[in-house]
């Protein structure tokens, strides 16, 4: 993209070193660090391989399964240790599979800490809203929350005869860091688990406002508005295709926006990387919202009662998909169907539920629960870091730059987060 890709990705001339602090995290800018992450040079040693195991358990048996996407199994990854440890459940962030890239981080952490891992996909990601989702209408933290919780039982009797575990722990990164808090409170009732250590990683305060954040990057960032998002994104995916091919045998590996920086230097365009950002969200909250739609015949995105069939285009399907806010989906969607359940539920008592604020008091008392954030973390509204501060005290481990989850995979913050789970 030279003129996309390259203005929107090469950000490194922006990198500053804190100095003073301790701090050392490469990247000054929040919206870069977003984006690139963390260099190979400034992260944490970790092995490259670990054993892995992808496995599936069933939820619903028997749920009726669509011809479009024809599966009752959830997917999700087992690390075992070969002695008895611990083992912690880690909850992907929004639109997230049990094996992306900061999934598989945290496992790789984890395992070299002899640790056990059990990685799940988000309740926003398709295999989730399909068969392991109640209602399978996500974004209800306490709904999703307690999803989750459902499969994590099942997960462990699928594998506690293999699997030697002396304690439970539980972490997530992004929503699914808010996630694991409400599991911790589930369990708190419940008590198969009894959670010894909690650690929530990047997590939003209020999820409404957080999805605003990434709704108006991309609607106030492409020319003409969320409008021409299919048109944004197919000139993208060009521009994109164009330089990888350019670069000749480049992989998608850490250091991949390293090397387009190195193969052009040209201004920054921050609107551009904003939209960016924002496009990302939206592909996530765009298959969310079809999935959801399709399992529901919700009559939303695809025609009442239209039996999708697994050879048909969806093209347009996505194309409408595309052009739908999260915003237009809580009032549209979300709203209606959880005000019948809940008799008296307004649009403010459901942004107040799916929100932090909502278990602020057990926040404050679970001294088990910890947090790790950044003081310029872009899915936060203005002051909301404060809420992790005033809330957590000294259980806040508050970085000073790192933006969304740039620096999950900095030494020091890899280090944090072993420590804590190890301490």
């Amino acid at each position: 993209m030279k003129r996309y890709v390259i203005s929107s990705f090469a950000l490194l001339f922006s990198i500053v070193c804190w100095a003073g602090n301790g701090y050392d995290y490469p990247i000054d800018n929040p919206l870069a660090a977003t984006v690139i992450g963390t260099p190979k040079a400034f992260a944490a040693k970790l092995p490259k391989d670990i054993p892995r195991s992808d496995m599936r358990v069933v939820v619903f048996p028997d749920r009726e399964v669509k011809k479009f996407i024809p599966r009752k199994e959830l997917n999700y990854t087992l690390v075992r240790q070969k002695h008895a440890a611990p083992l912690v459940f880690s909850i992907a962030g929004t639109g997230a599979s049990h094996r992306s890239a900061k999934m598989r981080l945290l496992e790789k952490a984890f395992y070299q800490a002899g640790l056990h891992v059990v990685s799940l996909p988000s309740p926003t990601y398709a295999n989730f809203i399909v068969t392991a989702s109640a209602n399978q209408v996500p974004g209800h933290i306490v709904q999703d929350s307690a999803d989750l919780y459902k499969v994590m039982e099942l997960i462990e009797e699928q594998i506690r005869d293999n699997v030697e575990v002396t304690e439970f722990y539980i972490t997530g990164y992004s929503l699914g860091g808010a996630q694991a808090a409400f599991v911790a409170k589930l369990d708190e009732e419940r008590k198969v688990f009894n959670f010894k250590k909690v650690l929530m990683i990047n997590p939003p305060v209020s999820l409404f406002n957080s999805v605003s954040i990434l709704d108006r990057m991309l609607e106030e960032n492409i020319p003409g508005g969320a409008n021409n998002f299919n048109a944004f994104f197919e000139d993208l995916m060009k521009e994109f295709t164009k330089v990888y091919v350019e670069l000749e045998n480049l992989d998608f590996s850490d250091d991949f926006l390293y090397r387009i920086y190195e193969y052009e230097h040209e201004e920054i365009n921050y609107s551009r990387v904003a939209a960016t950002i924002g496009t990302s969200f939206r592909i996530s909250s765009s298959n969310m919202i079809f999935t959801s739609d399709l399992m529901n015949n919700g009559g939303y995105i695809l025609p009442k009662n239209h039996e999708l069939r697994k050879t048909e285009s969806t093209t347009d399907y996505f194309k409408v998909a595309n052009r739908i806010s999260f915003t237009d989906y809580f009032n549209e969607r979300f709203y209606p169907f959880f005000s019948k359940l809940t008799p008296g539920a307004t649009r403010k008592s459901l942004i107040h539920d799916t929100s932090l604020n909502s278990i602020v008091d057990y926040l404050r008392s679970a001294e088990k629960i910890a947090v790790v954030h950044n003081e310029d973390d872009i899915i936060l509204a203005p002051g909301e870091i404060d809420f992790f501060r005033d809330t957590f005290q000294s259980r806040a481990h508050i970085y000073p730059k790192g933006g969304h989850c740039g620096n999950m995979a900095y030494k020091d913050n890899v280090d944090y987060m072993i420590n804590y789970f190890t301490n």
